[in-house]
């Protein structure tokens, strides 16, 4: 279920990266999108102790044959970025934040959650080096 993409060189000194763990809070809705591109939304949930949860749209573009068998209640990390776009609807535009992943990785996977998250901090490091 880990795809790690390679990332390009930074040349910049901002980055967007976030990670997230949490449980999935309704089913994973697969979609092949006019493009031919396909898609896997999910809906991430974060419950701290004493703090509401938290519930975080998840977008997945061309996520491995094995994302299929994400279910209800997995724990899962999420390695991506932040993105807000914006669509016309009823007549007006609307806008949607929501994470775009590159890693969806279930917690029982320790090895793979690590490996996912150290390429995160890898780009972050390349950015504060340059």
């Amino acid at each position: 279920m880990t795809t790690v993409k390679a990332v390009p060189a930074i040349k910049t000194s901002a980055i967007n990266i976030v990670v997230l763990a949490g449980r999935l809070s309704r089913p994973a809705e697969h979609r092949v999108l006019p493009s031919g591109d396909q898609l896997v939304s999910l809906e991430l949930s974060m419950a701290q102790p004493g703090m509401r949860t938290e519930t975080v749209p998840v977008v997945w573009f061309e996520a491995p044959a094995s994302a299929t068998t994400l279910d209800v209640d997995d724990q899962v990390a999420v390695v991506g970025r932040v993105r807000r776009r914006f669509f016309r609807s009823g007549g007006s535009t609307q806008s949607r934040t929501e994470v775009v992943a590159d890693t969806v990785v279930p917690l029982r996977r320790a090895q793979a959650v690590t490996k996912a998250v150290a390429g995160a901090v890898s780009r972050l490091q390349a950015v504060a080096l340059s």
